[in-house]
Parts: structure tokens; C-alpha cells; sequence
């Protein structure tokens, strides 16, 4: 079985700091990219960051120049560094990341999700 499994959520005031980190186990065969999603309550999911096994990323306008995501290919994980945080960064977070497993099944998987807050 493959799974993705977020930690580093919580509480902040605005202006502060989290690292998220989501870590792929299982009967990985190979990774492509990887990302972070948001979901804000009464809201759509929408893209945070994203990336490539080669180190390419992308941000939502919203996150640019706060935001941070980097990945060790070697540990099979992903992080998201978010600083300058907002009231309006409040969402759970969720890691995705399109994988193939030993058994040559791609799929694009989700973790569980993980509750971000800034609030004063």
C-alpha cells in the first residue's frame, strides 16, 4: 500500500512560521512530481506549490515570495516552508504527489491533510 503522510500543521499568529513535511511509503517504484494543496472552509482545494522530480516549482500567485517547497528525492519526501503567514493562509493542507508503485500502477495519491491556522 502507498500513502502520503503530512505533519508540521498548526497554530500561528500572523506573520509567523511553519514547515510542512509529507512523507511517501509504501511499494514505491518511482515519484514525479509532488505538491501541496489548500483547502479553506466554503472553498474549492486549490494549488499552493508544486514540484518536479528535477527540482522545477511553481507557486500559486498568492504564496509567491513566502512560500518555499523542496523535496529529497532520496527520503521520498516534501516540504512546504511558508512564511509571513496570513489570516487567509488558514486551510487544511494536503500533500499530492503522482507516483507509480513496484507493481507499475501510476496514480496520483493524497494524504490526509494536515490543519493550518493564523489567527491573533
Amino acid at each position: 500500500q502507498v500513502q502520503l503522510v503530512e505533519s508540521g500543521g498548526g497554530s500561528v499568529q500572523p506573520g509567523g512560521s511553519l514547515r510542512l513535511s509529507c512523507a511517501a511509503s509504501g511499494r514505491i517504484f518511482s515519484i514525479y512530481d509532488m505538491g501541496w494543496y489548500r483547502q479553506a472552509p466554503g472553498k474549492q482545494r486549490e494549488l499552493v506549490a508544486t514540484i518536479t522530480n528535477g527540482g522545477n516549482t511553481n507557486y500559486a500567485d498568492s504564496v509567491k515570495g513566502r512560500f518555499t517547497i523542496s523535496r529529497d528525492n532520496f527520503k521520498s519526501l516534501v516540504y512546504l516552508q511558508m512564511n509571513i503567514l496570513k489570516p487567509e493562509d488558514t486551510a487544511v493542507y494536503y500533500c499530492n504527489a503522482e507516483m507509480v508503485t513496484t507493481g507499475g500502477y501510476e496514480h496520483n495519491y493524497w494524504g490526509q491533510g494536515t490543519q493550518v491556522t493564523v489567527s491573533s
